[in-house]
């Protein structure tokens, strides 16, 4: 997995890259192929913007733009959100590949 985070116009210290590449670990457990994750950490009018792009094998990619006031606040939420994501895609993939109950009863008889 390749991952690049950018930063225009804010200084990143080293506790927010850490917490920002600990967040994308934890995507792993969703057992999805991600292939790549761009995080873009920008100034907006209102404080700070963070996007996260995450690409997944045989899905479309993943977006999530967040901005508030506080840069610590939008990265815990774009973090937030990227998991939901990430979280309703995993159990989208696995409920397809579920069988259903037709498919146990034809099996038995």
């Amino acid at each position: 997995m390749n991952v690049k985070i950018r930063s225009k116009d804010i200084a990143l210290n080293a506790n927010l890259k850490a917490h920002i590449e600990q967040a994308i670990e934890e995507f792993k457990k969703f057992q999805l192929e991600i292939t790549t994750v761009n995080v873009n950490v920008s100034t907006a009018k209102k404080g700070a913007s963070v996007e996260f792009d995450i690409h997944i094998a045989h899905a479309t990619p993943v977006v999530i733009g967040q901005t508030d006031e506080s840069l610590d606040a939008a990265i815990d939420l774009a973090i937030d959100r990227a998991s939901k994501a990430l979280r309703r895609l995993h159990d989208k993939v696995v409920s397809k590949q579920a069988t259903s109950i037709r498919d146990l009863e034809a099996i038995e008889d």
